[in-house]
């Protein structure tokens, strides 16, 4: 919503929650900035100081805080626990020394906060569900609006008080008139020549003018179906961000129509074929663009950031309302990502070995990103800025479609690329034409597991597993012909492995079991046969095989990863993989063999967690900012970086420690010279020192309601 989007009135800088992370984004620069909760409590509203050196925030969960920043050093500086279910709105007074902040429905408070005195000076409770919240300009009251309620609270007695408890918040209601049943969805107070004004914009779609003695005194209507959720003002205009992509910009002195902005591009755009700026804008008549969700206005450079249902964001320069122009955009997944595919290191091969990996959400899309690092890190604190340039190909069945792209996976040689969505449905793209060579419904129920064949096993094979409990094994040099399918799984297989010159085939499922199977050659052709089968007392969630091919670690509801020897089944390990007592371990990744041997990066709630593995099982890091559960993990092909993705929407790109990926090349290097060689073993080098990586984090999802 609204309260999700703010803009610093000094330096222009926007930012907006996504999942448990700030993204402080510089249009100017198209440069991104982190602030971290490490509370792991969803951000759910924010709002910058006038003198832009501070930023407040709300989050939502159990005892929520109203949490205080230092935007130049991102730390907090200042926290207040005066609400118990969610945070929905938070604002600064214009002289700064006041911070307000409301209460979901739930929670039913508003509370006035001295942040510098660290004291709350006045509460009161509000019994309608509040979405937005306005200071006036000379900061003696702030206005709240929401379902049926616009209601002005008044600071002047709170300030005359000498209680040292909290006083009650006066307060008065707006005199609805004949509006009374309406839903106020934002609120703004004018400013300037409007400071004695208060403006609204209703769910039906009015943009309504209160006077200063709380009456209604006019509204127009917007003209524009749908829902309308936002709004944001300069001295002179007032924006109002609608359904349909629709902004309409009106005089703020008369309510005099001024303009509509320009829409973003249409659902279910190629962007990838748009070769000209025209094309992406090109009104279709029968087209459907996203609604607006939240609006803010920069009164420095005259810019208008929005933010649209789909997670995209626009930046619009509107210094002339009739020549409007589009600075800045960057769109983004629109639901949770289901599963992430770094590209092969494959030179030559489509242009997409260096930094690219692909993306898959259950809003029916897969995309295609390659990162680029253009700065340095000019200090230990500092975070290195990346950019992500985004092709998207919208699969068949549009943007309509529910269905959703589970997994994916990336064929060696960097040609193919297998999707499985929730209805159980296969498809093969063609990476360098991005065209679809393969569709076939494989599976009764939903494709959780796709694996192709390594190199080294000298046949091409496509392994399918999914809620059907069933395995599919498809020959990918006969175009994609079925094998042999098997059935030995009686409940969900959540994981399936290719491993060994010896072609081995190990899965793993919610009946507890996991399968090691050889592949054998028969009159019918390549088979897989059991070889061994373990039986655990906890579920396993997720696998993954080292380099070398000799071992599985498998990561287990139980929160312990297990290590297996793939020739013999026999377990080598154990370790327990959580640092306290809460959740599952749902994702494993081995990234290569350094010293001790492995390493391992597991996913335990909502947060990623680094462990040395075999004989210590120490931990390296913890990094948290996901507020769903973490979905995908891969390492970069350069071991720089680590790429995690979430039921948040979001992907975040971790920076690694030099000292890790040193290793990491070195050992890797080793393997590819020597792949039987022991691992390399570095005397007194620890990684507790490194726990602080987690710092560098880079939002690329917009995350929004």
């Amino acid at each position: 919503g609204n309260s999700g989007l703010t803009c610093d009135p000094r330096s222009g800088l926007v930012a907006y929650p996504a999942g448990c992370v700030v993204v402080l984004l510089n249009p100017k620069k198209k440069r991104q900035h982190h602030i971290i909760n490490t509370s792991r409590k969803t951000i759910t509203s924010l709002s910058f100081s006038p003198d832009g050196k501070y930023l407040v925030t709300g989050e939502s969960g159990h005892l929520p805080a109203v949490r205080l920043w230092d935007v130049e050093e991102r730390r907090q500086v200042a926290e207040l626990h005066e609400h118990k279910y969610g945070v929905s709105c938070v604002a600064f007074s214009p002289n700064s020394k006041f911070i307000v902040s409301v209460g979901n429905q739930h929670d039913m408070m508003v509370t006035v906060w001295v942040w510098k005195k660290d004291v709350v000076v006045a509460a009161n409770k509000v019994s309608s569900k509040v979405t937005g919240v306005s200071f006036s300009e000379d900061s003696s009251y702030f206005v709240t609006a929401g379902n049926r309620h616009v209601k002005f609270w008044y600071l002047d007695h709170c300030l005359a008080s000498k209680a040292s408890a909290p006083v009650p918040l006066l307060g008065r209601s707006g005199l609805l008139g004949e509006l009374r049943n309406n839903f106020f969805c934002d609120v703004a107070c004018g400013r300037g020549s409007t400071s004695d004004s208060t403006f609204c914009i209703t769910s039906s779609g009015l943009l309504c003018e209160f006077n200063g003695e709380r009456m209604l005194d006019k509204w127009v209507d917007l003209r524009v179906s749908g829902s309308q959720e936002s709004l944001s003002l300069s001295e002179d205009t007032i924006f109002c961000g609608c359904a349909d992509g629709t902004v309409r910009a009106f005089s703020s002195a008369d309510l005099h129509f001024a303009c509509t902005l320009p829409r973003p591009h249409p659902l279910g755009t190629d962007v990838a074929a748009v070769t000209e700026p025209g094309h992406l804008f090109s009104a279709k008549a029968c087209g459907r663009y996203p609604d607006v969700v939240a609006v803010t206005f920069d009164p420095v450079s005259q810019w208008l950031s929005c933010v649209y249902d789909d997670h995209s964001l626009y930046v619009w320069d509107v210094s002339d309302v009739n020549r409007v122009g589009k600075v800045h955009s960057a769109l983004f997944h629109a639901a949770s990502v289901g599963d992430l595919e770094m590209f092969p290191d494959v030179p030559g091969e489509s242009g997409l070995s260096t930094g690219a990996f692909l993306s898959c959400s259950a809003d029916n899309t897969i995309r295609l990103w390659r990162s680029d690092d253009r700065t340095s890190v000019s200090s230990p604190g500092r975070k290195n800025a990346h950019r992500l340039q985004e092709r998207t190909n919208p699969l068949p069945d549009g943007p309509q479609s529910r269905t959703g792209i589970r997994t994916i996976c990336v064929s060696p040689d960097g040609r193919h690329l297998a999707s499985g969505d929730r209805s159980g449905t296969l498809r093969v793209h063609d990476l360098r034409s991005l065209a679809e060579i393969l569709k076939v419904e494989s599976h009764d129920a939903e494709i959780l597991c796709l694996q192709f064949s390594k190199p080294e096993t000298g046949v091409k094979l496509l392994a399918t597993a999914g809620r059907d409990r069933l395995i599919h094994v498809l020959d990918a040099e006969d175009d994609y012909a079925l094998l042999q399918t098997l059935d030995e799984h009686s409940a969900t297989v959540t994981a399936v492995r290719f491993a060994g010159e010896r072609v081995r085939l190990i899965s793993c499922g919610a009946d507890k079991s996991i399968y090691f199977r050889t592949a054998l050659k028969t009159e019918r052709g390549t088979e897989f046969r059991r070889s061994h089968h373990m039986v655990r007392k906890s579920t396993p969630c997720d696998m993954d095989v080292d380099p070398t091919c000799k071992y599985a670690a498998v990561g287990c509801q139980d929160r312990c990863i297990r290590v297996f020897n793939i020739s013999s089944g026999k377990q080598k390990k154990i370790y327990k993989g959580s640092l306290s007592e809460d959740g599952s371990l749902l994702k494993v990744t081995v990234a290569s063999i350094i010293s001790p041997p492995y390493i391992y990066i597991y996913i335990y709630t909502l947060s990623i967690d680094t462990h040395l593995g075999f004989h210590t099982g120490e931990c390296v890091a913890t990094m948290d900012g996901h507020s769903e559960i973490v979905t995908g993990m891969k390492f970069t092909n350069d071991c720089q970086h680590l790429i995690s993705v979430s039921g948040d929407s979001c992907i975040f790109v971790w920076r690694l420690a030099p000292e890790l990926t040193a290793r990491m090349s070195e050992r890797l290097s080793e393997l590819l010279q020597h792949p039987n060689a022991p691992p390399c073993r570095a005397a007194g080098l620890r990684w507790r020192s490194h726990t602080h990586t987690h710092t560098h984090t880079l939002k690329e999802v917009l995350c929004t309601r």
